[in-house]
């Protein structure tokens, strides 16, 4: 496979910031920009101007601030938004405008309630007003995996003749699976010839869990810029999780042999940032930045993970930033792995002395949720300690008065 430059669009403050309880200040969005730029995302999709003052502050800010990526401002497919937009942009030193206009059937008699050829002249004549506002123009197709596909290469084709340089193909419902995706991809660029002198973009929603699989799909079917948030928040069920695409690259390079800007070790903070300003970080089990994501706790992992970290990693977390990846002792807990954790504190046991210590830590592991060092040490006979072992013992207590 011929290795080819990936570009990664972080949607975290505009798409990201659409999820419940996900609303951040404009000093909040770049400080989260900054982290962005650290991390080596070439486009920053930095809110959606017409929506607030405060979002049309903040993208001003980011424009003025933050120099690395491209800089985009999302848009409707009308002349207030587009001007609006441009006009937080105007200090960006790259910019770029998103227009997003329907193009299921679905969504055009519904929402919108105009026809085909309506949407054609609105999504090519706002098109035609970005490009000569800003670097770079962005058009989605909204709702593009429910479209006729006939149309969608037909509005495809319109965008690109009116000035389009990014078109991306969203499935804004997160209806698709990995096949159809990507066979949408296969059919845009068969059928619209302008589309080899654009970038195509995946936007992927994670409705039924299968937005990063679908992603990833659509990279493989030629895609060549990803839509992704810090950990995969976004509207409803979120977006494609940024970090776990970026894992997937590094992991499956004899899959995906592409280039990238992406300092993978700024993950973790990135992750952990967003974490504190939204008030809430991802579940335990969320790949590459859950707490649980390098843990092992069952005795047969553990002990592969103490003879080669590779028998259960097939990533190493200090890649990703993450400061370390701790063996949790509990119930399924093997020998090895409680004698590891004593000789960290400074216990060497082993023969009768680990069996005895190993069944009543069990006994306590079935009583007990979490398992502390200091419950460890309990469990050992106190002349096995070592002299390094600070003990504590309380002598005196005296209530203080208050005058």
């Amino acid at each position: 496979m011929t290795s080819r430059p990936l570009s990664f669009l972080d949607t975290t403050l505009r798409d990201g910031e659409q999820s419940p309880g996900c609303s951040m200040t404009v000093q909040e969005k770049l400080q989260m920009a900054r982290a962005l730029d650290a991390l080596g995302v070439d486009v920053i999709e930095a809110g959606f101007a017409i929506a607030s003052d405060g979002d049309s502050r903040a993208i001003g800010s980011i424009s003025r601030e933050v120099r690395g990526p491209c800089i985009a401002s999302m848009a409707r497919s009308c002349k207030e938004d587009v001007e609006a937009a441009a006009q937080a942009l105007k200090q960006a030193r790259r910019s770029r405008i998103h227009i997003v206009l329907a193009s299921s059937d679905l969504h055009l008699q519904y929402k919108l309630r105009i026809t085909r050829s309506e949407a054609l002249e609105r999504a090519a004549s706002s098109v035609s007003l970005a490009r000569d506002c800003v670097d770079e123009v962005e058009f989605s197709p909204e709702d593009s995996t429910r479209a006729d596909p006939d149309f969608l290469c037909q509005m495809v084709a319109v965008v690109i003749d009116a000035g389009a340089t990014v078109v991306n193909l969203p499935d804004t419902v997160g209806y698709c699976i990995p096949a159809e995706y990507a066979r949408m991809f296969e059919v845009v660029r068969s059928r619209v010839p302008q589309a080899s002198q654009v970038v195509l973009s995946a936007h992927c929603h994670n409705d039924l869990g299968l937005a990063v699989a679908n992603t990833l799909a659509a990279v493989s079917a030629g895609a060549q810029q990803v839509e992704c948030t810090i950990n995969g928040i976004g509207e409803r069920a979120g977006n494609a999780a940024l970090e776990e695409v970026a894992a997937a690259m590094l992991v499956r390079k004899d899959q995906f042999p592409y280039t990238h800007s992406l300092q993978l070790n700024h993950l973790y903070p990135a992750s952990q940032l967003l974490a504190e300003t939204v008030g809430f970080g991802p579940q335990p089990n969320k790949s590459v930045v859950g707490r649980n994501a390098f843990a092992h706790e069952a005795g047969i992992h553990q002990h592969g993970m103490l003879a080669n970290p590779l028998t259960y990693e097939i990533m190493k977390p200090e890649l990703f930033g993450v400061p370390h990846h701790p063996i949790v002792l509990g119930k399924h807990s093997g020998r090895r792995a409680l004698a590891h954790r004593l000789q960290e504190l400074g216990v060497a046991l082993d023969g009768a002395d680990l069996d005895r210590a190993y069944e009543r830590f069990i006994e306590l592991a079935d009583r007990k949720k979490a398992i502390f060092d200091l419950d460890i040490l309990a469990l050992v006979p106190a002349e096995k300690r070592t002299a390094t072992q600070v003990q504590f013992a309380l002598r005196s207590c005296e209530a203080a008065h208050s005058g």
